[in-house]
């Protein structure tokens, strides 16, 4: 038995479900609030109905989110903490979040209490499917026996072996967010223009272009994965989308086109704190990469 558990958080897409399905043991919820009322993912529901939400957004709901206070970290972490375990947390970009700096306090406390424990952290530099991508990749890892220094001397380089590109279909929840750097007010008010983003190697938003239409923003992204991709077709490629299915299946199609029909396409929700930071209709790919 391992002398450390894994962790991860809701931001990174991950479901209780899916953590089961690869050995996380603990999920971190990041809330959002609607009308000044918090929600926690998992925590005040058990599934997420992906449709249901953003179909308020679409209805003109702009969702708030914010940092979870350090009493939060300590509750998740202090129990196996008490059970003589050290944890394991692959998260979020730090980048995105003033959310870890209550991490780290609370880490400060446990660490006074129990001076023996350690956590270790791997920042996936990104937030929703490559967040997921990585914690996919370090539970492999946990599952092979590697110790959680082993791990984190590979995410050290290995994280910036995932790449992810995506497009916003209404400008207006990534400015409302202030989250993406690049973006201007011009291109919100041009009908019909998406703007690409990526999540660059310090782990932050950062909008490298437009495309006029959602077939054009497919192909740009698709291009990336072209470009860019390492063995694609050896890793699994992960699309997240928020709620257009449609628009799943023609990226989907467009990249089996090019790197083969058994190409290993996992599609995921995007979370709803994520969510509601880039609206309804968004759509990212996350593949495996030479640079981000």
């Amino acid at each position: 038995m391992s002398d450390y558990i894994l962790f991860s958080d809701t931001d990174c897409d991950i479901t209780p479900a899916y953590a089961k399905e690869i050995g996380i043991e603990g999920l971190i919820s990041m809330p959002y609030s609607i009308d000044g009322v918090e929600t926690h993912p998992y925590v005040d529901f058990d599934t997420f109905n992906a449709h249901e939400f953003y179909e308020k957004l679409r209805g003109g709901v702009l969702p708030k989110t914010g940092a979870i206070p350090v009493s939060d970290y300590t509750t998740a972490f202090e129990p196996y903490f008490a059970q003589g375990k050290d944890i394991l947390y692959v998260h979020f970009s730090a980048a995105m979040s003033m959310t870890f700096e209550n991490m780290r306090q609370a880490e400060k406390i446990l660490m006074e209490k129990y001076p023996e424990r350690k956590l270790y952290t791997v920042d996936a530099k990104g937030i929703s499917i490559i967040g997921l991508a990585i914690a996919t990749e370090v539970a492999k890892l946990y599952k092979q026996g590697k110790s959680a220094q082993e791990i984190v001397s590979w995410a050290q380089t290995e994280v910036d072996h995932w790449a992810v590109y995506f497009f916003a279909d209404d400008l207006k929840f990534f400015k409302a967010s202030g989250r993406v750097s690049g973006l201007t007010a011009t291109m919100g008010s041009i009908l019909g223009i998406r703007p690409l983003i990526y999540m660059n190697d310090e782990g932050k938003m950062v909008s490298y272009g437009t495309a006029k239409g959602r077939r054009k923003a497919v192909e740009a992204i698709v291009s990336k994965a072209i470009e860019l991709g390492d063995h694609v077709a050896d890793y699994p490629i992960y699309i997240a989308n928020c709620d257009c299915m449609a628009l799943v299946d023609e990226v989907s199609k467009a990249l089996r086109a090019q790197f083969g029909e058994n190409l290993n396409i996992q599609v995921f929700d995007v979370n709803p704190t994520a969510g509601s930071h880039c609206g309804p209709n968004a759509l990212g790919v996350c593949f495996h990469s030479t640079k981000r």
